[in-house]
């Protein structure tokens, strides 16, 4: 394959930096941005100056305010995210149609043969950091430039905030050679654990280790594992209209407060099992196996799956189904801190209406309600029993980040 040019664009503390512009008087202080921030929520982006007391995403607000006591809790807004990321795409598309976004704040350009256009791969770069500035909001990024994906995601993680690093390649041996396979985009802990057990601390290490060890101990993922430790990726920049459908779709909340009580789990899981209906058929998906998360006060995350005989995107079979799993469960004796669902192995096809009439009503309603809420907003008409718990579970869980949508799982 011919030498390609490859940026990833990564948002600086994306979530924090886009409240900090909203609102001026957040400008320089620290923020801690949370799904609720009158609950006992996770923090999902903290601001530079709320790091630097050490406070990481992932952390419970508690956990943050204690390291960070002048914190401001930011709830998170969704719409603003979306609408600034659409901003942020429209300018890398004045550069090239090839574009994907990697996440809400991330995305990857093929910039290949635009120097002709653009000048240099870094003078582009320079360009789209001033215009994202000067068009969007007083936000900075990360841009790391190398030949693949891989190498461009591990460049724009070298230098933050406001980085910009070049990996050309003539450096990437030299670059890998002791950098830890834990750094590069795909090689999460327990591998990096098990790689350490056979003493591979560095990709250096690992690009000399046996290929067929590797491949015997993690199969075909050894191979890319070998791949990966040399720098060699040959997968392309995917822009929306070529992308892989999502393969998963889900949604959890961190409850107010741990609960004991069934009925209060049901609630949440009712209420969340309609939000992933919603998206499945936004998307004209129907599933087949879904699975509840419950995380317990003690953190510890239980995981079931049930895989049912035919398809649906119903959020009330969703619920049932996830419903007699939860009735395993203890909750009297061992409570519950977070619910959760989702569901996988999808079939990406809108639903086609029932011969049997009850199930037909049904369905027609789904569809009436769907367009009621897609011109007023989410739950703009929901079932009665949602209305009456009125619970704002709004916070997603790892959402398939599909910008060309447009369609946005937050508060309107």
């Amino acid at each position: 394959m011919a030498e390609r040019t490859i940026l990833h664009i990564d948002m600086n503390a994306f979530f924090a930096s886009v409240a900090q512009a909203t609102n001026p008087l957040l400008k320089g202080k620290p923020v801690l941005v949370a799904g609720n921030p009158n609950s006992r929520g996770v923090i999902t982006c903290p601001s530079y100056e709320a790091r630097k007391y050490g406070v990481k995403t992932g952390m419970t607000i508690p956990e943050g305010k204690k390291l960070c006591p002048p914190a401001i809790i930011v709830h998170c807004d969704a719409h603003n995210y979306v609408t600034t990321s659409l901003k942020l795409r429209e300018i890398y598309e004045q550069f090239t149609p090839l574009v994907e976004n990697f996440s809400v704040d991330e995305a990857f350009l093929d910039i290949t043969g635009t120097e002709r256009l653009f000048g240099k791969p870094t003078d582009l770069a320079q360009k789209i950091k001033r215009r994202i500035r000067d068009e969007v909001a007083d936000l900075t990024c990360s841009i790391g430039i190398a030949p693949n994906k891989l190498l461009a995601k591990l460049a724009s993680h070298m230098q933050k905030p406001d980085g910009l690093v070049v990996i050309s390649e003539e450096r990437v041996t030299e670059v890998l050679e002791k950098t830890p396979p834990g750094e590069l985009c795909g090689i999460g802990p327990k591998l990096t654990y098990y790689l350490k057990v056979w003493g591979i601390r560095t990709c250096g290490e690992l690009a000399r280790f046996p290929v067929k060890i590797l491949e015997k101990r993690f199969g075909k993922v050894g191979r890319y594992l070998h791949q990966m430790a040399k720098g060699e990726d040959d997968s392309p920049v995917a822009p929306y209209f070529y992308q892989e459908p999502a393969k998963s779709m889900g949604h959890s909340c961190t409850l107010k407060e741990d609960t004991y009580d069934r009925e209060v789990a049901r609630r949440y899981l009712l209420q969340l099992s309609e939000q992933v209906a919603r998206r499945l058929r936004n998307d004209s998906c129907q599933g087949k196996t879904i699975t509840l998360i419950i995380r317990k006060p003690d953190f510890v995350t239980l995981c079931e799956q049930t895989t049912l005989k035919r398809f649906t995107a119903d959020g009330g079979l969703i619920y049932q189904t996830a419903n007699r799993v939860l009735d395993k469960y203890n909750i009297e004796t061992q409570g519950v801190r977070l619910v959760g669902v989702s569901v996988s192995n999808l079939a990406h096809k809108a639903s086609q209406l029932s011969l049997f009439w009850e199930e037909r009503k049904r369905q027609l309603a789904l569809m009436a309600m769907d367009k009621i809420n897609d011109r007023y907003g989410n739950f703009t008409i929901s079932w009665g029993r949602l209305q009456l718990e009125n619970l704002h579970t709004n916070n997603l869980i790892s959402p398939a980040w599909r910008p060309h949508k447009k369609i946005f799982y937050g508060d309107n």
